[in-house]
């Protein structure tokens, strides 16, 4: 009885980060396809998009990090709420400027977010298991900042497909995340 109580919340913190990060591919897949259709047709929507991306970052580390014991507990979401927050108002001010601009807070961006997503995995790996694709998530996206910070200072490419791929990737990991955490609790341990 005891191993029965000691396994429920276990249980339900992995059916939590299955849906969790089935909604956060969902998510990107629609961002994805919004911002190469209507975002590049109609230029506001365009821009709104853009903002609206690490604000729903924002949104769902806070989620997630009140889901599993609030933000002292889960520092690194904590601090990514912040870091993401920050960088929504960023790309609004950037968005003024130039693509390069908007191209190099992303960058920016994209290196913090992935650190602290490579973080949180790690520390996740113990109880929850399957976090290696979050953990090459985050590395990643760390890369892809420091070359969209590259990029920026280059003739940058359009801006609406190459973040569309840096959120494409992002929508992949989160789904082999969440079919990681299907099999490994759904594969027999052993006594």
């Amino acid at each position: 009885m005891t191993a029965q109580i000691g396994t429920e919340p276990h249980a339900s913190h992995n059916r939590w980060l299955k849906r969790y990060y089935l909604v956060r591919a969902g998510f990107s897949v629609l961002w994805v396809a919004s911002i190469l259709t209507i975002g590049q047709q109609v230029p506001v929507l365009g821009a709104a998009l853009l903002v609206l991306y690490p604000l729903w970052d924002a949104a769902a580390n806070y989620r997630d990090a009140a889901r599993n014991g609030g933000l002292n507990a889960n520092r690194t979401q904590a601090l990514n709420l912040f870091v993401s927050a920050i960088t929504a108002v960023a790309v609004l001010a950037a968005l003024q400027i130039s693509p390069s601009a908007v191209l190099a807070v992303f960058g920016a961006w994209a290196i913090l977010s992935g650190l602290l997503q490579l973080a949180t995995a790690i520390g996740r790996w113990k109880s929850s298991g399957a976090q290696w694709a979050m953990v090459l998530s985050g590395g990643q996206s760390a890369l892809a900042g420091a070359f969209f910070l590259f990029q920026a200072q280059q003739a940058v490419p359009a801006l609406a497909p190459t973040l569309a791929g840096y959120a494409g990737f992002g929508a992949i990991y989160f789904l082999v995340s969440a079919i990681s955490l299907f099999i490994a609790h759904k594969t027999p341990r052993p006594a």
